[in-house]
């Protein structure tokens, strides 16, 4: 199901792509409420809500009685904008490279209170998949690794993988109708987990690797 919110989210994502190939240029003006409720076959509350979002971001400017026109090109959106755009197979690659690194850090700097929580999310990981909870399955397998990126103890590799673990967790719940793949890929993640454990970096990578090329999103 598509809620209002990522409605509006994809009409803004619609007209950042459209501003940014040159349809509507910088200090143009965008087309009225009506014409974009029809551009795009959404609502009127839809329409505000991605204009209110790209004024946020200091693409477009309302100015009130003449119309919202046109600030900058999608060229100047920060970083985590631009890997919140990511999709496919180009955010299973931003994924592999951090979680890579994440595990190797992981392995050398965990804490037996990080081993604990990693143990309870497998866990929940493994209970929820069996039952066939894909929603609560996501939710674990997310929660799992958001745990070895805090075990890590780097605070930017952390802030990365938070932004990037929320746009994996809708890209899972919109791809994976019922668990098998992660069921299919609990041994890995134990594997995974043994490596910290063991303060093995070298391993941690591997298993690392394997995972995100098991899991890999596909366009």
């Amino acid at each position: 199901m598509i809620t209002k919110q990522s409605l509006a989210d994809a009409v803004a994502q619609q007209l950042t792509d459209r501003i940014g190939q040159g349809e509507f240029a910088v200090g143009e003006k965008l087309p009225t409420e009506p014409a974009l409720m029809e551009l795009f076959g959404v609502g009127r509350s839809t329409v505000r809500e991605a204009i209110r979002k790209l004024t946020h971001s200091g693409m477009v400017r309302v100015q009130q009685g003449l119309g919202t026109f046109v600030l900058k090109a999608a060229a100047n959106e920060s970083l985590t904008e631009r890997l919140l755009r990511s999709q496919g197979k180009e955010l299973n690659e931003v994924r592999e490279l951090l979680e890579l690194k994440i595990a190797e850090k992981a392995a050398r700097n965990r804490t037996q209170e990080d081993i604990a929580e990693m143990k309870m999310h497998l866990e929940e990981r493994q209970k929820t998949a069996l039952a066939h909870q894909a929603a609560q399955c996501i939710q674990a397998d997310i929660d799992f690794h958001l745990c070895i990126a805090k075990a890590a103890k780097s605070d930017i590799l952390l802030d990365l993988y938070k932004t990037v673990a929320g746009h994996l967790q809708q890209y899972f719940q919109k791809l994976l109708v019922d668990t098998e793949k992660f069921i299919a890929s609990q041994a890995l993640h134990e594997d995974l987990l043994q490596s910290i454990i063991d303060q093995d970096p070298k391993q941690a990578w591997q298993a690392a690797a394997k995972i995100t090329g098991q899991q890999a999103i596909l366009d």
